[in-house]
């Protein structure tokens, strides 16, 4: 149709483009990089031009058409050959020590899926996504039915009621309304405001629900967004957004292996002890399948923003409306793998920088994750092609790609959690990509000690519009701002977004080890997410065609690599990491009555911290100005630097969340950001004593990192004295 975007496939002249696009850049190149002397600085331009300039558009489609051939669950004989033959390519391409680890973990499969309405007429969901013009990987024969993984085994006959999106608050309002979901089959919605699924089900779950329908509504992902799959991107009327129910948000990883890794022969607690299992049948939908439950129901007229896409009036039912619902899951062990592959570093080989993408797919993944996947792929072949000629990064640089990150974010944890005390010593940081892109709109997630330089590399790269990746994220930003209506001027400072909840393999590295984290990725309109219609066929059409954005994913995520390799001076800034904490602090005692609670000691503080940092950063930039940094003084430097994450981490965790450590970073039961986490949850239920206790762990944490940051920058500046003498 003439509406749709033609498929483009990629042309010598895109990717001669896309050469000539890093040349200007190279004619550009930067006079100073955060963590680099002057001559460093210009050598590490070099490296990136030149890097720059090997992902190709056309590799970025080949690898990504590869990823997307077939659906690839986790646990699935295709996904395990999707691990081997990432294992051979990466060993093809010159990677160090390429190894596939095995984890036997808690499995979560689908036998049988079965839902029916019994009453007041018959009908039988079909569960079923039905192809779609154009797309030929939509007859494919493997696409499962509708099916949530963690979801428990059993069959019912109940009432049904609609609960909106399924949160605390929506219960209440049905409570008002005379209407107890308890042995009844609770119907909710996505994203609605968002919540995670898993919150959804630990909800429904809690109200002594005996089972949970979750549908995609057209209000938020199909037709009432714009134009649907073949002719837009958003979802027909058949998609189902599949996804895990795991309470991952208590402890993510195998369930059975809380904290310690599932190496095979791992110590196993009993189902009945885990924490994160649900207990709840759960069961994704359609909106084909809902609206036939919906127009039926009776009870009460449902509020004015509980009404949906669908023509028709919403009610909430809970008599009239009675439903079948029968699942039986396989639960087996099963073994998920990790490939992992590194290039070891010519100078620094104990200091790493770990790079990772998830390969388990609900399906195809043509967005999440394969467009990570195929970017991931392009950057590995870059960084060999320039190794095997003779250019190493300084550190270390370890790749990995998980297995099971949608089920529970299996792989990374367990990865996580066996090397955490080597990763303590070693690595530097985390930069994770999960969808590489499924539009043009740039999000990058940072710690705030890396903000800054995630914001510095993106003025070195051309972004397929044809301005630098920074003017076209700084314009973005400011038209999203403009149209949810916030006030707040984009500036530099606030551009990366430091509020960072959980949801992708970044969890274990940053709220566990105790890693500063970079997150990466492309966004746009995507109504597909987790269905069989996020293919190949979408990412040529509306995600990506071209490949342009992908092309431009591996070069970012190379560059942040690099510069973290390369760097003399680790480019962390203590000050910037100040200031957001002071805006933690200040968010938190907003709206809320704090008699009960002092502040103004952990003000104090991080007034302290941040002068702390600026004295260091001041000292750095003195000591890069120099043009020579002694090396012994760099490893002191450095490894105290990359010991400041380490020190936010609480030995306790987050009370009632143990596994979860950081003080700082945390998230929601619905995935959401969750700063100060133990303080925040202890101020919102009232619970002044434990909020206290909260309070002086952050008050000791900064007192900590202040002192140690006073004592590098004497280390620093007396060395430097002398070496100016």
């Amino acid at each position: 149709m003439s509406s749709r975007q033609p498929m483009l496939p990629p042309t010598i002249a895109l990717f001669l483009l896309t050469l000539a696009f890093c040349s200007s850049l190279s004619t550009q190149a930067q006079t100073s990089i955060l963590g680099f002397t002057q001559s460093a600085a210009a050598h590490e331009t070099d490296i990136e031009n030149r890097f720059k300039t090997i992902p190709s558009p056309d590799e970025e489609r080949r690898q990504h058409h590869l990823f997307t051939a077939e659906p690839h669950v986790a646990g699935s004989a295709r996904n395990n050959e999707l691990a081997r033959y990432i294992a051979d390519q990466w060993r093809q391409e010159g990677l160090d020590d390429v190894v596939i680890r095995r984890y036997d973990v808690y499995g979560s499969n689908p036998k049988s899926t079965f839902l029916e309405m019994t009453a007041p007429v018959h009908y039988r969901a079909i569960l079923r996504e039905l192809p779609i013009p154009g797309d030929p990987d939509l007859k494919n024969k493997s696409i499962s039915s509708a099916w949530s993984g963690m979801s428990a085994s059993g069959e019912v006959t109940a009432p049904l009621v609609y609960a909106h999106s399924g949160n605390p608050e929506d219960y209440d309002l049905l409570r008002k309304q005379g209407i107890d979901v308890k042995g009844k089959v609770v119907l909710v919605r996505y994203s609605n405001p968002y919540s995670y699924r898993g919150f959804k089900a630990l909800t429904a779950e809690r109200e002594g629900a005996t089972a949970l329908l979750i549908y995609s509504d057209p209000a938020e992902d199909g037709f009432k967004k714009g134009k649907v799959d073949p002719n837009g991107p958003w979802g027909p009327e058949y998609h189902i957004q599949r996804g895990a129910i795991t309470y991952d948000f208590i402890v993510p990883g195998d369930p059975l292996t809380p904290g310690w890794a599932s190496v095979p022969g791992a110590k196993r607690i009993p189902v009945e002890e885990a924490v994160s299992i649900p207990k709840i049948m759960a069961l994704p939908l359609s909106w084909h399948d809902a609206k036939p439950l919906l127009a039926n129901m009776d009870g009460p007229l449902a509020p004015d923003d509980w009404q949906g896409g669908l023509p028709i009036k919403y009610h909430l039912g809970g008599k009239r409306v009675r439903v079948h619902v029968k699942i039986e899951m396989d639960n087996s062990t099963q073994p998920y793998y990790v490939v992992e592959g590194r290039i070891r570093g010519a100078q620094l080989p104990d200091e790493w920088i770990v790079l990772g993408n998830h390969r388990d797919a609900w399906v195809f993944g043509g967005v999440d994750p394969s467009s990570g996947t195929a970017s991931l792929m392009e950057m590995t072949r870059a960084l060999g092609k320039l190794a095997k000629a003779g250019t190493r990064p300084k550190r270390t640089l370890v790749f990995c790609s998980w297995d099971g990150e949608e089920v529970g974010l299996t792989g990374s944890t367990e990865w996580g959690e066996q090397f955490a005390d080597e990763l303590r010593k070693k690595a530097v940081a985390y930069i994770n990509v999960d969808e590489a892109t499924s539009g043009p709109n740039f999000h990058g997630q940072a710690v705030a000690s890396l903000a800054p330089m995630l914001v510095e590399a993106t003025h070195s790269l051309r972004d397929p519009s044809g301005k630098t990746l920074y003017e076209a994220w700084n314009e973005s930003s400011t038209h999203q701002r403009q149209e949810s209506k916030q006030l707040e001027e984009v500036t530099d400072s606030n551009l990366p977004d430091t509020r960072i909840g959980s949801g992708s393999d970044h969890t274990v590295f940053l709220n566990f080890v105790g890693m500063p984290i970079l997150g990466l990725g492309f966004e746009g309109p995507y109504g597909v997410y987790h269905s069989a219609y996020d293919d190949f066929f979408w990412m040529n059409h509306f995600g990506d065609p071209g490949y342009r954005y992908h092309t431009l994913m591996s070069q970012l995520w190379g560059v942040l690599a690099l510069r973290l390799a390369n760097a003399d001076l680790l480019p962390f800034d203590f000050a910037s990491y100040a200031d957001n904490i002071r805006q933690f602090v200040n968010e938190l005692s907003k709206g809320k009555d704090l008699n009960q609670l002092d502040l103004k000691p952990i003000l104090d503080a991080i007034t302290d911290f941040e002068a702390a940092g600026k004295r260091l950063d001041d000292s750095v930039s003195r000591a890069l100005a120099t043009g020579t940094i002694d090396a012994k003084l760099a490893a002191t430097i450095n490894h105290g630097t990359m010991q400041v994450e380490r020190n936010w981490l609480n030995p306790d965790g987050i009370p009632g969340r143990p596994w979860f450590k950081h003080i700082l970073y945390g998230a929601r039961f619905t995935y959401a950001h969750l700063e100060l986490p133990g303080l925040s949850e202890a101020v919102e239920k009232q619970d002044w004593t434990t909020a206290k206790q909260q309070a002086e762990i952050l008050r000791q944490a900064l007192v900590n990192n202040t002192k140690l940051l006073d004592e590098l920058n004497s280390s620093l500046t007396t060395q430097t004295a002398e070496a100016g003498k």
